[in-house]
């Protein structure tokens, strides 16, 4: 599958983005395995993780199916060093036209920061596949309805930031697509079966917002 139908069937069967930052290569095929286990496709290594590379190239091995990639991407260098260590996924806190070039020139979803109807329009004329709504505690879901108006039909937008079980309802009613969900899953130093435990609540509680 190329990177784009990987990231259609994990978007469409789940589209909750595992943001795993500071993840250590030791922990990545264990919590790899929690993950993809209960569900989760679509996995998140930020550059600013200990080696991240070598993670990101442990989980892309160990999981095919799933899309692995890099968070915190800040520059088309990096974009290179994570297509290079087998990541086909590009998340960043900002958007970069760049860094959105970079990716989509060698064929890796790519999923950029914004917070303004300029950033996001921006990032969608230079190619990205979705929209990073970050910082969403600086934001609300009424941001999420009023930029969902104005964007093309169809655009992904995922709310990251301080995202729950317990506030996805509001998000969503709102228009948001999916979620980036960081350290309400995973943190350093917690075990693979509680971050599986995590992970099925925010399965259980996506599943509840579907049948909504």
């Amino acid at each position: 599958m190329t990177p784009a139908e990987k990231f259609s069937a994990a978007f469409a069967k789940l589209p909750l983005v595992a943001i795993l930052r500071g993840l250590t290569p030791a922990e990545a095929p264990a919590i790899g395995e929690a993950l993809t286990g209960a569900g989760f496709r679509l996995l998140e290594v930020p550059l600013n993780s200990p080696q991240p590379l070598v993670s990101i190239a442990l989980l892309a091995k160990s999981y095919p199916t799933a899309l692995v990639g890099a968070g915190t991407v800040l520059t088309a260098a990096q974009v290179r060093e994570v297509h290079a260590a087998g990541g086909q996924l590009v998340v960043s806190p900002n958007f970069n036209a760049e860094v959105v070039n970079e990716a989509v020139r060698l064929g890796m979803i790519c999923l950029p920061g914004i917070a303004t109807p300029t950033e996001a329009f921006g990032a969608l004329a230079a190619g990205a596949h979705g929209l990073k709504l970050f910082p969403a505690e600086m934001a609300s879901p009424a941001v999420v309805k009023a930029m969902k108006a104005v964007l093309p039909t169809g655009t992904l937008m995922l709310p990251v930031g301080g995202i729950a079980p317990g506030n996805m309802a509001d998000w969503r009613a709102a228009g948001a697509d999916g979620f980036g969900i960081g350290s309400a899953l995973y943190k350093p130093g917690k075990s693979a079966a509680a971050v599986r435990e995590d992970a099925m609540l925010f399965i259980a509680s996506h599943a509840g917002l579907m049948r909504a």
